[in-house]
């Protein structure tokens, strides 16, 4: 019989995740899930099929009852806590798999915390927006052992995710170095968008005729972001759907990994810039799209397009 799976941290890429691992996974029990704001759990459960997930009130419950636990948090103070928490019961021979996106270093740290107590660590960073966690169709970084990654490796491709970038082998570090500046990428879309549907405004070329060329020559994640910048919805949403801060935290991450490594970039910089005038903007509910906001004020236009 497979171990017991738990889900720790449902904001909006975890409830997908969840939702994909309890209708794909071929579980044989219910997936035990926790949030530190137990309402959340409580929702997810009661959304879920019937006697499929099981709400725990602490992470105590959780180590306890399952055997494989998967993380999902915000940022790497929210998982250095919920591990070093989690390690204060009986771990051994028990495999954690975290999804977070977090510094290199601090997926060290936790790996050596991890494996000092008896257990397997893998880290299995994501790409993909809520919609594609949802959907099933995120891509998962794998990197630890290669007997460890085996066992999550059946709850990735055809559940989580659509694909795999495997690192099966190499130390965790290395997918959430992967992550991280894949994530450049992101933030560099977005600045390039931004700045692109500002200038089709001013010229008078037409923000329809930008997106012609865009759904030729840079379909998917390009047209998507497109159209939140078209439609309004890079501001005021109730929860973003890339929130400013995790960007910022993102981008602060590359800067630095840049700097330690003697490289510097620019673009990112200027990306994390306009991510802070976001943050004055927004607030908490600022959104990575919001670029286009500051991009627009800087040309001498309003904030919201709406």
């Amino acid at each position: 019989m497979a171990p017991s799976l738990a889900w720790i941290g449902l904001g909006n890429m975890g409830r997908g995740m969840c939702k994909n691992l309890v209708q794909k996974g071929n579980l044989d029990r219910p997936l035990i899930i926790y949030n530190r704001t137990t309402k959340r759990a409580s929702e997810l459960s009661s959304s879920l099929p019937t006697s499929k997930s099981l709400v725990a009130e602490s992470i105590k419950e959780v180590v306890e009852k399952s055997g494989i636990i998967f993380t999902c948090v915000g940022d790497d103070k929210a998982i250095e806590e919920t591990i070093n928490t989690a390690l204060e019961y009986e771990v051994r021979g028990k495999l954690f798999v975290d999804c977070s996106t977090v510094h290199p270093d601090t997926t060290a740290l936790l790996e050596k915390k991890i494996h000092s107590k008896g257990a397997e660590f893998v880290a299995c960073p994501v790409f993909g927006a809520p919609a594609m966690a949802d959907a099933g169709q995120l891509i998962c970084v794998l990197a630890g052992p290669e007997a460890s990654v085996a066992k999550v490796e059946p709850y990735t491709k055809g559940v989580i995710g659509r694909a795999i970038i495997d690192f099966r082998g190499q130390t965790p570090s290395k997918a959430t170095l992967m992550k991280v500046i894949g994530n450049t990428f992101i933030l560099n879309m977005v600045e390039m968008l931004a700045e692109g549907h500002v200038l089709a405004e001013k010229s008078e070329l037409g923000v329809e005729n930008l997106q012609k060329f865009l759904e030729i020559m840079f379909p998917a994640p390009y047209m998507a972001y497109s159209k939140r910048l078209s439609t309004g919805d890079y501001y005021g949403r109730e929860e973003p759907l890339f929130a400013v801060n995790l960007a910022r935290k993102d981008s602060g991450h590359a800067l630095n990994i840049a700097k330690s490594s003697g490289a510097r970039m620019r673009a990112v910089e200027l990306a994390d810039e306009h991510l802070g005038a976001v943050q004055k903007h927004e607030g908490p509910r600022g959104d990575l799209a919001g670029i286009y906001g500051v991009v627009r004020e800087e040309s001498g236009m309003h904030f919201g397009s709406k």
